[in-house]
């Protein structure tokens, strides 16, 4: 496993895409801006969807950024390789995208008036989402009979560390003016007060159209179509999608297709005991 990872702090990071020195700029020498936007989640927790949101927001439904220009290079990841060349001479506001737990982030963030938007996911969701991916991304190793994949996911033994931790180091933040909590759930029940309510935090006036287009333009199937958004362009020997895609369902509650009863009930104890005096109100089923 450690010859597919940086191991950095006892967290494992993808070495395909992140290097000690990509690590290093992200924390010690990244200058976060005052109009920086970061997009935050925990992997599998609707990355790419917010990837396409924010900046039809900040285009005013104007589709031309998500439909010509991929993903990672319309909101670029922190820590990856290409960070440096991409954001350091890109003009405000600057939509970023990280995987980090909140001591993670640069320096310089807290003396910004930088804004975070947080997409929690169900914990089973998430698991599951990531199980399959490791199946078909070849930089991560192999996920192994589905049992397996459960305990090294409740250990924090897979990339970017415990799904509890990062919501625990987030979580203590959300009445911060800074700061938007969000979950892939409410987004998906009700896309149109979720993207008004983004829309506000990020001092953007949508109208009605607007957000009727940025909603047809984030359905999964769209979504899904959209080679800028699904990792099409990837190699097949580095993202080989013959037999899963990397857009795969989007949908809430495909754990259940995949959990049995004994394991479902092994997950909740832990949740119980790791989310213990949180006061978390969400995922405890």
């Amino acid at each position: 496993m450690s010859e597919l990872y940086v191991v950095h702090e006892g967290f494992l990071f993808p070495k395909h895409v992140i290097s000690e020195e990509s690590l290093r700029y992200a924390w010690e020498e990244f200058q976060v801006r005052d109009e920086d936007v970061f997009i935050v989640t925990y992997p599998k927790s609707g990355t790419t969807w917010m990837q396409e949101i924010v900046p039809l927001i900040f285009s005013n439904g104007d589709l031309t950024p998500v439909l010509s220009i991929p993903n990672w290079q319309r909101v670029p990841w922190l820590e990856h390789n290409f960070c440096k060349g991409l954001l350091e001479d890109r003009p405000s506001p600057r939509l970023i995208t990280t995987h980090f737990q909140r001591h993670m982030l640069p320096k310089t963030f807290d003396k910004s008036k930088a804004k975070v938007v947080y997409m929690a996911r169900h914990p089973k969701d998430a698991l599951v989402s990531s199980f399959h991916y490791h199946n078909i991304a070849a930089f991560l190793d192999n996920a192994g009979r589905f049992d397996e994949f459960l305990d090294k996911f409740l250990e924090g033994k897979v990339m970017y560390g415990s799904w509890f931790d990062h919501i625990k180091s987030w979580w203590p933040v959300r009445d911060q003016e800074y700061f938007l909590f969000l979950t892939y759930e409410e987004m998906l029940q009700d896309t149109r007060n979720t993207v008004t309510k983004l829309g506000e935090f990020l001092g953007k006036q949508l109208s009605s159209d607007t957000i009727d287009k940025i909603i047809s333009q984030t359905k999964f199937n769209n979504m899904k179509q959209n080679s800028m958004s699904n990792y099409s362009f990837v190699p097949s020997d580095i993202l080989n999608q013959e037999n899963s895609n990397f857009l795969r369902k989007g949908i809430v509650g495909d754990w259940k297709n995949h959990f049995t009863q004994a394991q479902s009930e092994y997950f909740n104890s832990v949740f119980a005991e790791r989310m213990k005096g949180l006061n978390f109100p969400y995922y405890k089923d």
